[in-house]
């Protein structure tokens, strides 16, 4: 993770390897530097930054891989895709689901159907009417494609209905964190008319989000202008958008002190060098969070002490010293302290203790060398090294193995121990039942959860999140998955941004990038 948490893979929702992604973006942007003369006249008005324009120079280790938002929102580029798709709502500074491309919603006496009622007048950059029928393409294509990365988060929308400027879901359970869930991250909506043709789309990404797409070049660079019928375009005052794939980290700092970027992700390593140039360092909340997956259906995790054991073993401080810069903190859950889903009576528990570990060992019946795992994960990663070392010190041998293909045997839940890590989802739920549900992605052990833990679930959905109940109900649910025996959460870091004194403050919703207000001075 070359020290900092690592981006999504878009297909997952797991973070892959970054060092990998380096080379491959510093590949990209030698490719850019030969492509883009070339392209430059296809750039409009966009392609340069020329009078007093504000111009955004965005690099970023995120750069999407896809723009279908079906393909690609669900890793962690979906605050790159944000720039061009608009969705039905967004996430405010308090986590909360508020008002986008639905000014309102309502449920049903049962809580079974809710009801989306768009804004009118709006459409999207290629003419497209934004209506309830472009709603019910966005979610059946979601919940149908074949290479869909979110029809796992949309299992409880049964059908939808358009009626107008009205999109109406009927649900197959009672569930009140619809608006929560259908945010920016799991329902970017792109027109009805170019997504007919999925792949076109991937090349020319058409929305109804703050700004279009002018040029793009695969996996490198892609030129934006500000969308005039933004619902509120009034609040954007960013007029063009280079946005291009980071190239090595080491040199993203220079870039910014020149002026080649004046926005970048930065790793915390990176930090202190960039408040020394001058920039300012932004540091965006999130629902960041390292683990270790164990699969208790194979050995020797199928023995309760022996994952207990694990869990005793680890060191969550190490991470945090040695991979976060300071910018980072333990934990023991998905969520950050403070946030409403974090829960308060598990914050302690299994604290460091190898003595406790090695007791545990002896007790399943192993000595210490007797117990050898191969830790799989997809590159070189200083994550799996701590995790190597600290095992070692209570008798457990780990040798690492790196398979580039590692995601195939993950998701056949095919492997005994890895790591992974993710940027969570707006709804807490989804979250919850990502890692611990019986079908979850992130749950290497599937079919198993924890007990108690569906009917704490199925509470949660059943609360409307303005209930006095929700947040109790919401704790109560993630107590019951942090039960589960299939993962040790380790440490969280969150995500940096060094800019320059020009770009104002953004706002601070939790893991996205918000453009509503920003400025740019002095370009």
């Amino acid at each position: 993770m070359s020290g900092r948490l690592t981006p999504e893979s878009p297909a997952t929702g797991l973070r892959s390897a970054r060092p990998a992604r380096l080379r491959a973006a510093a590949l990209g942007t030698a490719l850019a530097a030969v492509l883009v003369p070339a392209l430059s006249a296809c750039g409009g008005e966009a392609a340069s930054a020329g009078g007093s324009a504000a111009a955004l120079k965005w690099t970023s280790s995120y750069f999407p891989a896809h723009w279908d938002p079906v393909v690609g929102g669900s890793g962690a580029q979906f605050r790159e895709l944000a720039l061009v798709y608009a969705s039905l709502t967004r996430t405010d500074k308090d986590g909360k689901a508020v008002p986008d491309l639905a000014k309102s919603w309502e449920y049903n006496a049962q809580g079974d159907v809710i009801t989306f009622h768009l804004r009118p007048g709006l459409k999207f950059s290629d003419g497209t009417p934004v209506d309830g029928s472009a709603v019910k393409t966005a979610i059946e294509r979601a919940k149908k494609q074949k290479n869909s990365a979110l029809f796992g988060d949309l299992t409880s929308i049964r059908s939808v209905q358009a009626k107008g400027l009205d999109a109406v879901l009927r649900l197959s359970q009672v569930d009140y964190q619809i608006p929560q869930l259908l945010g920016e991250r799991v329902l970017q909506i792109a027109s009805p008319k170019a997504s007919a043709s999925p792949d076109k789309l991937d090349q020319n990404p058409v929305g109804a989000g703050p700004f279009i797409v002018t040029q793009l070049v695969p996996g490198t660079k892609a030129v934006l202008k500000k969308n005039p019928d933004y619902w509120d375009a009034k609040n954007i005052h960013i007029d063009n958008v280079e946005l291009t794939s980071a190239p090595d980290a080491s040199t993203v700092v220079s870039g910014l002190q020149t002026g080649v970027y004046n926005f970048a992700d930065i790793a915390p390593s990176q930090a202190d060098a960039a408040k020394e140039a001058g920039l300012d360092v932004f540091v965006q909340p999130g629902f960041n969070a390292s683990n270790i997956s164990l699969n208790v259906n194979k050995a020797p995790f199928d023995n309760d002490k022996v994952v207990d054991a694990v869990r005793y073993a680890v060191d969550r401080q190490e991470f945090v010293d040695k991979l976060t810069f300071g910018y980072g903190s333990v934990t023991n859950q998905p969520f950050p302290k403070g946030y409403v889903a974090f829960d308060p009576q598990s914050e302690n528990a299994y604290a460091h203790d190898p003595a406790k570990s090695k007791k545990l060992l002896a007790e399943a019946g192993y000595h210490a060398g007797d117990i050898k795992l191969n830790l799989v994960i997809p590159a070189e990663d200083p994550q799996a090294e701590i995790v190597q070392a600290q095992l070692a010190k209570v008798g457990i041998k780990v040798t690492i193995k790196i398979d580039k293909n590692w995601a195939t045997p993950f998701f056949a839940k095919d492997l005994t121990f890895s790591l992974y890590g993710t940027t969570g989802r707006d709804s807490a739920a989804q979250t919850l039942t990502a890692h611990f549900g019986p079908n979850g992605p992130l749950n290497l052990s599937t079919p198993y959860e924890p007990a108690g833990f569906e009917a704490a679930i199925a509470k949660v959905r059943q609360t409307p999140l303005d209930s006095p109940d929700y947040t109790k109900a919401l704790q109560a649910a993630t107590r019951a998955g942090l039960k589960s025996k299939a993962l040790v959460f380790t440490y969280s870091s969150p995500n940096l941004i060094a800019k320059s004194k020009s770009i104002s403050g953004l706002p601070k919703n939790p893991a996205h990038i918000d453009w509503t207000g920003v400025t740019i001075s002095g370009n």
